[in-house]
């Protein structure tokens, strides 16, 4: 649905890029590499963003540095739509909120650095989880979007060595929090 109201492919893909998670950071040439388009194509959309203060910039090492502008007053609507278009809502509501003693869930990886695929990673650290439950729960949230779901389950112990860098989690709920 998003295609049809915003008709750049580039200005989705940077929006998926930035706005699901806020950590990520990118330079143009990466970004350029990453797309498999033209830096000029790509420059072009960056420089929208940034002249509507939804996208920040800084220089590192000669390279102009972008991250989204989480202070930006449409921030938390573009986020919200963002993991609505891409599916990640419909897991949280479907896998997440049901499945035990359910401290955090992350999305980890690909998506969670603002490149969806084929697979979606989650993260989960609880404790009495009902695998047989959270195995239907996963089956039936995959029909109802565009990739596979695996999953991870840890005690809040083990929490620490799986995420190690903010940039390839995303939380996506913590108990007593809303999304």
């Amino acid at each position: 649905m998003l295609e049809n109201l915003i008709t750049s492919k580039t200005r989705i893909k940077l929006m998926i890029k930035f706005f699901i998670n806020s950590d990520t950071t990118a330079y143009l040439r990466n970004l350029a590499e990453e797309f498999g388009e033209s830096t000029n194509g790509i420059r072009q959309e960056l420089n929208r963003f940034e002249d509507a203060k939804l996208l920040e910039s800084r220089s590192e090492q000669n390279k102009k540095v972008y991250k989204a502008n989480i202070n930006h007053p449409y921030f938390k609507d573009m986020h919200h739509l963002l993991l609505k278009y891409v599916g990640i809502e419909e897991i949280v509501d479907n896998v997440v909120k049901h499945i035990g003693e359910l401290e955090r869930g992350y999305i980890i990886n690909d998506f969670a650095q603002g490149n969806p695929g084929n697979v979606l990673d989650l993260l989960l650290v609880g404790k009495n989880f009902d695998y047989e439950f959270l195995n239907k729960l996963v089956r039936k949230a995959e029909e109802s979007v565009s990739f596979k779901i695996r999953y991870i389950a840890i005690s809040p112990n083990e929490a620490a060595q799986y995420i190690p860098d903010k940039t390839k989690t995303l939380l996506v709920w913590s108990a007593g929090d809303k999304f």
